[in-house]
């Protein structure tokens, strides 16, 4: 069993006097948050009780969180799930902590850098450590070719990683 946890909000603030909370989603849509039956803040494991969602931020409701002084003592705080509570993806989609470490290389092996972050956007931008220089590009289409989550490695064409590359 893996017993990894991932961030996948951050409470922002209590909402209202019943104590929710309100959270800015790091998932796809904030509504994915609603399939998580346990979170953990701080160290400190919350069954569920409501999630709503709107735009990129989700409101939820905790076992344990009666009122807004308790929502406050969490604000600022990650929210996280146990790797082992997160779905599976369909083929070609991955979790950026899956991303997070890998060597992305051209066609013919030529080393570019290890992935030290990627910033969600309608095209995703990688950044990596390339030798202690930073270089950017976008997941524009085209660019990768292939990704291998088991051997940690991405391997992207070399004429489109050039264009879109800073």
């Amino acid at each position: 069993m893996d017993d990894r946890l991932l961030t996948v909000a951050a409470v922002l603030k209590p909402q209202g006097i019943r104590g929710e909370i309100k959270v800015k989603a790091f998932t796809d849509a904030a509504e994915d948050i609603a399939a998580f039956k346990k979170v953990i803040i701080d160290g400190v494991e919350y069954s569920v009780l409501s999630v709503r969602a709107q735009g990129e931020f989700a409101y939820l409701g905790l076992k344990g969180i009666a009122d807004r002084n308790a929502a406050e003592l969490l604000r600022g705080k990650s929210v996280e799930v146990a790797r082992s509570e997160i779905p599976e993806l369909p083929e070609g989609r991955y979790y950026i902590a899956d991303l997070i470490g890998c060597e992305v290389v051209t066609e013919r092996g030529d080393i570019l850098g290890i992935v030290k972050e990627v910033t969600p956007a309608r095209t995703d931008i990688y950044t990596l450590d390339a030798k202690g220089r930073e270089i950017c590009f976008a997941a524009a289409d085209g660019v990768i070719s292939d990704v291998d989550i088991a051997a940690k490695k991405i391997t992207v064409n070399a004429k489109r990683f050039k264009e879109v590359s800073v």
